[in-house]
């Protein structure tokens, strides 16, 4: 991967340091942003989002694919809901979950997509 902003041949630490801190995010996105990575980090959510990028699912499927209760899944999907990564549909009395945007799909695919990049490396070296 190319860098955006090569260091000049005559590296100034203070102005390096300068310049990173004018483009970070503000501190509550910041925040949010490790928040949203915590959600990632369970396999269980992941596998459910996986599934999601595919069909939308009711508690049920979801239960079936993983070989958990519905009761378990159902506190993985408030938890992803609540961060926004899935959506509901009723159905009469059915909900159907889905990933809630193409972001979150973008995530996924490209978490896996560097993985798979890091172990060819691993691989390889």
């Amino acid at each position: 991967m190319e860098k955006k902003n090569p260091i000049p041949a005559e590296h100034n630490h203070q102005k390096t340091a300068d310049f990173a801190r004018s483009h970070l995010p503000n501190e509550d996105d910041l925040f949010e942003l490790a928040e949203l990575f915590k959600v990632f980090s369970d396999s269980t959510r992941i596998r459910v989002m996986c599934a999601l990028s595919k069909t939308e699912m009711c508690v049920y499927d979801i239960a079936e694919l993983l070989g958990a209760s519905q009761s378990a899944v159902s506190h993985q999907l408030r938890l992803l809901r609540a961060s926004h990564l899935v959506r509901t549909r009723r159905d009469g009395k059915n909900m159907f979950y889905a990933l809630d945007d193409d972001h979150v799909d973008a995530i996924i695919s490209m978490g896996l997509e560097h993985i798979r990049h890091t172990k060819g490396e691993k691989d390889n070296g």
